[in-house]
């Protein structure tokens, strides 16, 4: 009877404690922050008058807010977007340029990551295959760099070796048509290129053909397939820019440059197929100045969307419906400076960085939990045409 007892109270704390891991591990997984210290880097243009040199390295701890400058961390030349290895040695960019190495292409370059100095090493760099690379995501399995080419009007993916120098394209898809806009739209434009969270989609923004196309993404070839359906369709002439996935992969949204509006569509994972939910507009009714709206971002809770306009210097927030994926506009807020040409969510949710090219800063705000409205927090980072942010955990 007393053997009875006890395995039966063991069996009853092991019930319990296999429940509090279940339970730990899942309110781990609904945690949109990582808490711990960040590198980020900031991608610039450096033409054009501009005095930035390259990509700039700051220290960035959430949990105090503090930020510390590390200087220019790789010289470059028109280094407007990067993104990072999985692994967090490796950081990769575009060089926004028309003629690398020859006309009708730009650049990609590989850099080495010192986590404790934030400095940049060169790797090596290869044509982009079409001219002003834009846009540039690294795949969840950190084999391959893939590149949207906006002048070019194409996309390409490379190879990435052990020791983080990449190869030659493995894949190249050049886009073909135009829109109704014949000044801006007279041949395609690939603006960006996002993968699904499963590393099975690529997502692809043509500016210059109002459409959000689908591609089938090999990991283990590194290569590029239409889809079925091989595209969304958009509005004419809205000129979609970039692309974000709710967390959960139900929902996406784009942001479309010229039509200026956030378009909502569900997402078939299982087959890539996406469909127009909603559409909201970026701007009140009775503005009337120039206006090219920019980025797009799901905050990590999966609660809100951000998008950016440059004319009215702002960042617009939207709760999203969870059942729909609908959008309801919270709040409209200045971010500070001129042309607002992207902006970075933190990985804790915490904070949003705004990147305004034409002001040379960055302005901080503290993204408040329930509401998903913005607050100043007083830090501006003096920053000669920032483009692009990103962050790299350091522990």
């Amino acid at each position: 009877m007393s053997f009875y007892i006890e395995m039966k109270i063991s069996l009853h704390s092991l019930a319990l404690l296999q429940a509090l891991v279940l339970f730990t591990a899942l309110v781990a997984v609904a945690q949109p922050a990582q808490q711990g210290k960040y590198l980020f880097y900031v991608g610039t243009y450096t033409e054009d008058g501009s005095k930035s040199k390259g990509i700039y390295a700051y220290r960035f701890d959430p949990k105090t807010a503090a930020i510390t400058p590390l200087g220019l961390a790789a010289e470059s030349t028109n280094p407007s977007f990067v993104a990072l290895h999985p692994n967090g040695r490796f950081l990769y960019a575009v060089n926004e340029v028309p003629n690398y190495k020859g006309p009708n292409s730009g650049g990609v370059s590989a850099f080495s990551i010192d986590h404790a100095t934030g400095k940049l090493t060169f790797l090596n760099e290869v044509a982009s295959r079409g001219a002003d690379p834009c846009y540039i995501t690294v795949d969840k399995t950190g084999k391959y760099v893939l590149v949207a080419n906006y002048t070019g009007g194409s996309v390409a993916v490379f190879p990435v070796a052990p020791d983080g120098k990449l190869a030659e394209a493995s894949a190249f898809i050049q886009h073909t048509g135009r829109g109704p806009n014949s000044q801006r739209q007279e041949g395609p434009h690939a603006h960006s290129i996002d993968l699904s969270p499963d590393n099975k989609f690529a997502y692809v923004d043509d500016l210059g053909l109002d459409e959000l196309l689908v591609y089938k993404f090999d990991a283990a070839r590194g290569s590029l397939l239409p889809n079925n359906p091989p595209f969304a369709k958009l509005d004419a002439a809205s000129g979609p820019r970039h692309f974000a996935l709710r967390p959960d992969g139900k929902f996406a949204y784009v942001v479309a440059e010229m039509g200026h509006t956030v378009t909502a569509l569900s997402n078939d994972a299982a087959n890539g197929k996406l469909q127009v939910v909603d559409k909201v507009m970026t701007l009140p009714d009775d503005f009337r100045d120039r206006n090219d709206d920019a980025e797009i971002s799901v905050h990590p809770s999966g609660k809100f969307v951000y998008a950016s306009n440059r004319g009215e210097d702002t960042i617009v927030v939207y709760a999203i419906d969870e059942a729909k994926g609908t959008l309801t506009q919270v709040a409209s807020h200045s971010t500070g400076g001129k042309e607002p040409r992207s902006f970075e969510i933190d990985p804790t949710g915490t904070f949003l960085f705004a990147e305004n090219q034409k002001s040379d800063n960055i302005v901080v705000f503290r993204i408040d939990q329930k509401t998903g409205r913005l607050t100043p927090t007083g830090k501006i980072l003096e920053v000669a045409s920032p483009v692009c942010v990103k962050f790299v955990a350091t522990e």
